[in-house]
């Protein structure tokens, strides 16, 4: 599947922070803890804009990150109204940007804007391509029994279904124990 720069990096973006959610985190703790740790994050994902890495900043990211995790499995017309909803709430009004060694993409709020906004914003205009493309199908949650991590399916056919191959590996394993235990 072939998107934009940016909303494939938007998108990536949303997986990465949805998966620091306990119930989707490798360690199984909630990997963005801390203002440090979303400070750290946002560092390592080259977001740009204003971070406050304080408390209440931290307390919207986790309300945005449980918004988009509910958002990624919704059915097509369930996401469409629930990114209207997010676009709406910020008074989202799209325009280009070049900015930070990144080409020109879009953006919808100013660069001052609170961060978890921002987050939302982002995000729901790459859904908006999602969407648009009817490719919905392609935002997943993990099919490993014990998780619950968001995966981006960009492979061709679509047939991604792990959001690591630590997971991948982990359910092959139990799937090879169990033909040999029914085998023996």
């Amino acid at each position: 599947m072939h998107f934009a720069p940016d909303t494939v990096d938007a998108l990536e973006f949303a997986v990465l922070l949805c998966n620091t959610a306990p119930d989707a985190s490798r360690s199984g703790d909630d990997e963005l803890a801390t203002p440090a740790d979303l400070v750290t994050l946002l560092t390592e994902s080259r977001y740009s804009g204003r971070i406050d890495g304080d408390e209440a900043e931290l307390a919207d990211v986790h309300e945005t990150r449980e918004r988009l995790r509910r958002t990624w499995s919704l059915d097509r017309d369930a996401a469409a109204l629930e990114v209207n909803a997010m676009l709406a709430e910020a008074h989202a009004l799209p325009y280009l940007m070049r900015h930070d060694g990144f080409d020109w993409h879009l953006h919808a709020t100013a660069q001052d804007a609170p961060l978890a906004e921002r987050i939302r914003v982002e995000i729901s205009l790459a859904l908006v391509d999602v969407i648009r493309s009817g490719e919905t199908g392609r935002l997943r949650v993990c099919a490993a029994d014990d998780c619950a991590g968001l995966l981006l399916d960009l492979s061709r056919n679509g047939s991604k279904r792990f959001c690591s191959v630590r997971c991948g590996n982990r359910m092959n394993m139990i799937a090879f124990r169990a033909r040999q235990d029914r085998d023996a």
